[in-house]
């Protein structure tokens, strides 16, 4: 789709307000097209609250938490926890958000509805680790106050461009670590419940990546130069969750999250969907932020490699502890 905007002047003035003005119609038209794929879903449908029990507390009959007590895997109890966390945050991305992007029009619209979907899982998610005692729910609270109370600030919130297109990769990468912690987490009602989420997560990722696309039509270098600082500089959202580097590493190791996933399943699809190597008519500033986006993903791509052999090998190290 083209737009043309003579009366908003040359790209080498744009602005975040001439850009949002100049997407609204294809924010427009992504909104009633996700509207109509969307589906609505019932979080308490895929809770097992048969399961429930008292915690101690106010209850006489309360029991306390014990990991014996949990079906899901070691690195899946990880992963939910950050994951949950990551989700729990809502009110600081929906400030960010409606911030950048207004509160009027089709944009104010998307930014409301999406805060909705985003709402519900946080919500699923908090009631299975409660119903199915999956995690140490006085760690998890403890864990919640302390992220929460630290605030988020997106490292993209100074670019309404570069917020856009880091969304477009974060909510690939957030589908991919729900989806993959539920196969790791050994639990059939948990792998059940964060299908569901990935797939609200997918949908939310084509809106964005749509909107992408749309931004490299009408400006092309300074769209190239937000894909490459956010690919470079790339962070997931619950970067400041208390432990977040420990977790990642397992969660790395468990297969949930790394960098191959990283490389092959998160930046690859986005990256191809738009063709970004491909893109011609770039300024000098757009040639040299395509160039470097393509060594960057060269380079990433050797150091997933690494860590693949890394990977292998501890694994056939517990391959081999396990055949004594």
């Amino acid at each position: 789709m083209s737009i043309t905007s003579p009366h908003l002047g040359s790209p080498s003035v744009w602005t975040d307000a001439r850009l949002l003005y100049a997407l609204e119609e294809v924010v427009e038209t992504e909104l009633n097209r996700h509207l109509q794929v969307a589906k609505d879903w019932m979080p308490h449908e895929y809770v097992p609250f048969s399961d429930a029990r008292n915690f101690p507390g106010f209850f006489e009959d309360g029991e306390a938490w014990g990991k014996e007590q949990s079906k899901v895997t070691e690195v899946g109890r990880i992963a939910l926890v950050v994951n949950l966390l990551t989700e729990d945050n809502l009110p600081s991305y929906h400030h960010e958000i409606a911030t950048l992007f207004g509160r009027d029009g089709a944009w104010g619209t998307w930014v409301h509805r999406w805060t909705a979907e985003e709402g519900r899982h946080g919500i699923v998610m908090r009631d299975y680790l409660l119903a199915s005692r999956a995690v140490d729910p006085d760690k998890l609270e403890q864990f919640r106050m302390a992220h929460m109370s630290e605030g988020f600030e997106s490292d993209n919130r100074h670019s309404m461009l570069h917020s856009v297109a880091y969304v477009a990769f974060q909510e690939l990468a957030t589908r991919i670590s729900h989806r993959n912690t539920g196969h790791q987490s050994g639990d059939p009602v948990c792998d059940r419940m964060l299908s569901r989420i990935a797939t609200d997560e997918n949908l939310h990722m084509v809106f964005y990546r749509n909107l992408l696309k749309a931004a490299f039509e009408i400006a092309p270098d300074l769209t190239m130069q937000a894909v490459r600082d956010v690919v470079v500089d790339f962070r997931m959202p619950g970067h400041g969750i208390p432990g977040f580097e420990r977790a990642a590493a397992q969660m790395a190791i468990g297969e949930v999250y790394n960098l191959r996933i990283h490389h092959d399943d998160v930046l690859q699809p986005v990256l191809r969907f738009l063709k970004i190597m491909e893109i011609d008519g770039l300024g000098p500033e757009g040639l040299k932020a395509q160039e470097e986006l393509g060594l960057f993903m060269g380079g990433l791509d050797a150091e997933a490699a690494k860590f693949d052999e890394k990977l292998a090998a501890r694994k056939a190290r517990m391959a081999a502890r396990a055949g004594h």
